[in-house]
C-alpha cells in the first residue's frame, strides 16, 4: 500500500500534467484564433476577386451561385432584412421573417454578381479599422485598373459566433441599409410585405438571367 508520502507525490505530479496540457492547448500555437473583423474582410474581398476574375466564364448564374455562400457568411443577413424593411418586420409572423430574409439574401447577392461582373487589374486594399458605437468600422478601397481607389467601409459586428458585415459604405454615398430601406418603403406601403418578398425574388431572377 502507497504511503502519504507517495500518494501526494502522485497527486502533485497529475496536477502538474494537468497543468501543462493546460498550457499547451491554451498556447496561441494550439488554440485556433477568431477572425477579425479585417481577417473576415480580407477573406471576403479574396473570394470576391477571384469571382470577378472568372467573372465571363461564370456568367451571371455562376457568379452567383458562387457567392450565395460566401455572402451568407459574411453578411448578417437576418438583421440588415429586418433593419431595411423597418418598423414593419415586428409585426410579420415567423414564416414571414424567414421568407423576407431568404428573399433578401438572394436579393444582395444578386446585386453582387451584378456589381462585381468583370475583371479589369482591380486590387481590394484593407487600410485600418475604427471603433465605433455598434461595433468596428473596417476601412478598405478598391483600386481600379487606372490607379483610382474607391473607398468601401464595412459596418462590422461580433455575434459572438464570428464578426459578420451589417452595413456598408461606398464612396461618398449613404449606407447600403438606408438605400434598401428607402427602396423598399414604397413597396411596403403599396403591396405589403409579401409583395416586397416577390419584387425581391424576381429582382434576384432578373439579375441572374
Amino acid at each position: 500500500m502507497p504511503t502519504g508520502d507517495q500518494l501526494w507525490s502522485r497527486r502533485a505530479i497529475g496536477l502538474c500534467l494537468l497543468r501543462v496540457g493546460w498550457l499547451l492547448f491554451a498556447s496561441p500555437s494550439f488554440a485556433a484564433a477568431t477572425p477579425g473583423p479585417s481577417d473576415v474582410i480580407r477573406n471576403f474581398c479574396s473570394q470576391l476577386l477571384d469571382v470577378m476574375q472568372h467573372a465571363a466564364a461564370l456568367g451571371a448564374k455562376g457568379r452567383y451561385q458562387r457567392l450565395q455562400p460566401i455572402m451568407l457568411s459574411a453578411f448578417d443577413v437576418p438583421f440588415m432584412a429586418r433593419l431595411s424593411i423597418g418598423p414593419t418586420w415586428y409585426r410579420l409572423t415567423p414564416d414571414q421573417k424567414r421568407r423576407a430574409a431568404a428573399a433578401y439574401a438572394r436579393y444582395l447577392t444578386a446585386v453582387y454578381a451584378t456589381r462585381f461582373d468583370d475583371y479589369a487589374g482591380q486590387k481590394f486594399e484593407v487600410l485600418g479599422e475604427e471603433r465605433i458605437k455598434h461595433g468596428t468600422l473596417v476601412k478598405t478601397q478598391i483600386v481600379k485598373a487606372n490607379g483610382e481607389p474607391v473607398s468601401i467601409n464595412y459596418v462590422m459586428h461580433d455575434n459572438d459566433i464570428a464578426w459578420q458585415i451589417r452595413d456598408l459604405y461606398v464612396g461618398d454615398a449613404i449606407s447600403e441599409l438606408a438605400t434598401r430601406r428607402s427602396e423598399f418603403s414604397g413597396i411596403l406601403r403599396s403591396s405589403g410585405i409579401d409583395g416586397l418578398i416577390a419584387s425581391m425574388n424576381k429582382k434576384a431572377d432578373e439579375l441572374q438571367s
